[in-house]
């Protein structure tokens, strides 16, 4: 995107503007929040060396203030037969580990496909890492751009159209949703 000498007057003004767009876009970027996301999939994992640290502490001092979302206390007797299972002596705990003992197991987990979907992978893997899981939720469920939901509304502005302006809410719903059916039916064949 350099500007050369070879470059016309509206090229230059082009180059210029798109440049400045993408460094304002840039910059406004929560470079924070996409590396403890990319930290909390686990498709990934995988951060550039000298982010690592930070960002791992990062994510331990969020798990030191999201709130306990682990089970009520079990009775001592479960407490020793979990702690057998996962040969652990009994005075060692998952609650005497804490943050660093929970990121530990996590970031001994073996990564998964790309093809597969984090979100599913941390419900199935709830259980292990209560905490975490709570957290990859926040970071993971909101969705890196709006195609989605402007293509709902896209389809929604071409089934609802002067003609069409007396259709119920109720109508509108199955329409879009028969219209998704259809395109899903189309890409499976």
């Amino acid at each position: 995107m350099e500007v050369s000498d070879d470059d016309p007057a509206y090229v230059v003004r082009f180059k210029a503007a798109f440049k400045k767009d993408l460094s304002q876009r840039q910059d406004a970027l929560n470079h924070g929040w996409l590396r403890v996301a990319t930290a909390l999939d686990p498709r990934f994992k995988c951060l550039p060396r000298g982010e690592r640290g930070g960002v791992w502490t990062s994510v331990e001092a969020l798990l030191q203030k999201e709130p306990d979302r682990a089970t009520p206390e079990p009775t001592e007797e479960p407490a020793r037969k979990r702690s057998f299972l996962l040969f652990n002596s009994d005075s060692e705990s998952e609650d005497e580990e804490g943050p660093n003992g929970a990121l530990g197991r996590y970031r001994a987990e073996p990564t998964i496909s790309e093809t597969d979907c984090p979100l599913q992978w941390w419900s199935t893997h709830e259980g292990a890492h209560p905490q975490l899981s709570a957290l990859a939720r926040k970071y993971l469920g909101s969705p890196a751009t709006s195609v989605p939901c402007e293509r709902l509304f896209s389809l929604a502005g071409n089934i609802v159209q002067k003609k069409r302006a007396a259709l119920s809410s109720e109508n509108v719903n199955r329409l879009v949703c028969l219209s998704n059916w259809l395109k899903e039916k189309k890409q499976n064949k």
